[in-house]
């Protein structure tokens, strides 16, 4: 079930801005309609708490094994950390590649071989960082549980690149949820509402 709440908060705050006539150009090309930087949430200390506490509630729920907090850089790892916090366990974060110097850690913290693994995500859209997370970690040899986000777009690629790894995911709101939330609170009108469903089902 999704949150309701969360979509609202997300709009709320600016997190996420929708603009069906006026679409954003993503870092891949895409032209959307939308634009999500659930980094913001962040900014909000009554926004950052209630969602935290609902990634608390959704991982107690959905992986009671859990025993270590792994956010994906960057967006996740201020995140991971309000979790594990709450959660009073270890957390660890996974770079998007090996670092240049050092080390030359793509896994940052410390976890032993086996450890019981909840991966935190700020947004899925294809799934493709949180994969390349989910296989540093099992090539760590550790057991990834899976992973819990704010918000997915909800395409069927991030669906089918999970499935292709094995891995359950869970989100706390997701794109079906937020434009109706949107056009309940008057933040869009009806045909905009219609862009946007369009859209969706078009990149699926």
């Amino acid at each position: 079930m999704k949150n309701n709440k969360i979509a609202k908060y997300l709009l709320e705050i600016k997190a996420v801005k929708l603009s069906p006539n006026n679409p954003f150009t993503w870092a891949s090309g895409i032209k959307s309609p939308i634009y999500c930087d659930n980094r913001k949430t962040l900014s909000y200390p009554k926004v950052r708490k209630y969602i935290t506490g609902e990634f608390v509630k959704q991982i107690k729920r959905e992986f009671p094994d859990v025993e270590v907090i792994a956010g994906v850089a960057t967006g996740a790892i201020a995140l991971g950390v309000l979790i594990a916090d709450e959660m009073n366990l270890p957390f660890i974060y996974v770079r998007s590649s090996s670092k240049g110097h050092g080390l030359q850690n793509k896994i940052e913290g410390f976890v032993e071989k086996g450890k019981k693994i909840v991966v935190i995500e700020d947004l899925i859209s294809t799934g493709g960082s949180s994969i390349e997370a989910i296989k540093a970690l099992r090539q760590a040899e550790t057991n990834v549980l899976g992973l819990s986000a704010i918000f997915t777009y909800g395409f069927k690629k991030a669906i089918d690149n999970f499935k292709n790894v094995d891995c359950k995911f869970f989100t706390l709101s997701n794109y079906e949820v937020l434009i109706e939330e949107a056009l309940k609170s008057n933040y869009i009108k009806k045909e905009d509402f219609k862009i946007l469903e369009e859209w969706k089902l078009d990149k699926n």
